[in-house]
């Protein structure tokens, strides 16, 4: 990666009036005490119970996720696998994803919630969970949550990935599971596939530890689970399996923050590192682009709770270590595993990402001032430049819904006006660690999760798929 010289021009509109954004900070406060006492009481639960008229995301949809007449059988399936060597689960994985390529996505079109959708034949009587916080009415014991998921968990791809930023990928790349399905619904959003039309197969608990053993093997630094807001129970207990098996390098929580506290203290003892999206402070913005009018107050919530949790620690080559040192501004740009030069990478603590919206700099503006006024110092932050309109593959009722959703904002590439303007605003805020992109016209590192390889080769080597479950 390369520094940043500082662009020295006073920021356009750094010096608007933040007072609004100031006030909503100081009441995202959480009484820490009341948390640890939720944590602990229900740190014995079944995983099974948070699926049950589920609450887990801020939504709390209601659906019945759990499938009630194979609670026993899955409770001695989990048992089971505790006391015993792990098995090779190939041929059951294969099973599943065989089903998924004919059977229609389980996530409901863009737009819909669970309570509109055609529950799929093959599906089990499933409720939604307590993780996120949307409040529908969803009373169908055969619908699937808002997130298009039932209490099984789905994944899409996993492999060693390059294109985080260098903190996280470091030299031996960060090994990324995607998981299927998500509580938001951005208008966007680059993996729609897994995140919006289902696509992903099944992966019981004893395949997510073969799969993590494996990206440890590989050489990953760390394991990050990407967009599993949804199944935090089923995923705090897979990897608390996993780290029972062996696997030593830290997890990442990879999220659109979009999350309630309550559950991301599941995953207190669990997860080191948190790479949490803030995506906009606008509620209006908020409900036309990810159908979440409540994402500005959840989010600040759920990152405060990140940055006072989790302090950061920076090592190098050298072993040194680092609170949150200060330097200046890094670009980075989606990068070959070489490119990361200082050896230095992440083993705690929080890295904030941002993704600037054309057409919309003052929402950046109002972004920025709150993690200046929150993050800065404790957390590192991350502005990217790589909006890119993706190129979906819907039917047309799908997309002429996204499309009036993304009639909110200007749908193009950011151009070289707004990246001068966005580097001479993060001169002007000063932060002590962050990253900006390289502003750039490829859209090559978009993926396709219908190919084995999602990804560029420079970006990633793949070692799962959900249509081969290798």
């Amino acid at each position: 990666m390369s520094k940043a010289t500082r662009c020295g021009a006073a920021a356009r509109g750094a010096t608007a009036s933040h007072d609004s954004r100031t006030v909503q900070g100081a009441h995202i406060q959480h009484n820490a005490s009341a948390q640890h006492d939720f944590r602990t009481q229900h740190r014995a639960y079944d995983a099974r119970v948070y699926y049950e008229r589920c609450t887990q995301c801020p939504r709390r949809c209601g659906a019945q996720r759990a499938a009630k007449d194979t609670r026993a059988a899955q409770s001695t399936q989990s048992e089971t696998s505790e006391t015993h060597t792990l098995p090779n689960a190939t041929t059951s994985a294969q099973h599943h994803a065989s089903a998924a390529l004919e059977a229609p996505a389980t996530a409901p079109p863009f737009g819909t919630t669970a309570a509109q959708q055609t529950p799929p034949a093959a599906t089990a009587a499933i409720t939604c969970s307590q993780h996120v916080p949307r409040r529908a009415a969803s009373t169908s014991r055969r619908a699937a949550g808002f997130c298009g998921e039932s209490d099984e968990i789905r994944i899409a791809s996993a492999g060693l990935h390059f294109g985080e930023e260098p903190l996280v990928t470091a030299r031996g790349g960060s090994g990324t599971i995607f998981f299927t399905g998500c509580t938001l619904r951005c208008a966007f959003c680059q993996n729609y596939q897994i995140s919006q039309n289902g696509m992903g197969a099944v992966v019981p608990q004893e395949e997510f530890v073969a799969i993590c053993v494996r990206l440890q093997e590989a050489g990953a630094e760390n394991i990050n689970l990407v967009t599993g807001s949804h199944h935090i129970p089923r995923i705090a207990a897979a990897v608390r399996a996993a780290q029972n098996a062996g696997v030593s390098i830290p997890f990442c929580w990879n999220s659109s923050a979009y999350e309630s506290v309550e559950m991301l203290e599941l995953l207190k003892d669990i997860v080191s590192i948190w790479l949490p999206d803030l995506k906009t402070l606008s509620s209006a913005l908020s409900a036309t682009l990810f159908g979440a009018r409540d994402y500005p107050q959840t989010a600040t919530r759920a990152i405060s709770w990140m940055i006072e949790h989790f302090p950061l620690k920076i090592s190098s080559s050298a072993a040194r270590e680092n609170t949150c040192p200060k330097r200046d501004t890094t670009k980075t740009q989606q990068h070959a595993p070489e490119s990361n030069t200082s050896h230095e990478k992440i083993e705690r603590g929080v890295i904030v990402r941002h993704l600037f919206l054309p057409g919309h700099f003052a929402e950046t503006c109002d972004t920025l001032q709150w993690l200046k006024q929150h993050a800065d110092g404790r957390a590192i932050v991350s502005l990217m430049s790589q909006y890119t309109p993706v190129p979906f593959r819907e039917k047309n009722a799908p997309n002429k819904k996204r499309l009036h959703a993304l009639s909110a904002i200007e749908n193009r590439p950011v151009n070289k006006t707004e990246d001068r303007d966005l580097r001479d605003l993060i001169d002007a805020y000063d932060f002590s660690y962050l990253f900006y992109q390289e502003l750039s016209d490829d859209t090559s590192w978009l993926p396709d999760f219908t190919q084995t390889a999602p990804f560029p080769n420079a970006l990633s080597k793949p070692l799962w798929h959900w249509s081969t479950a290798v």
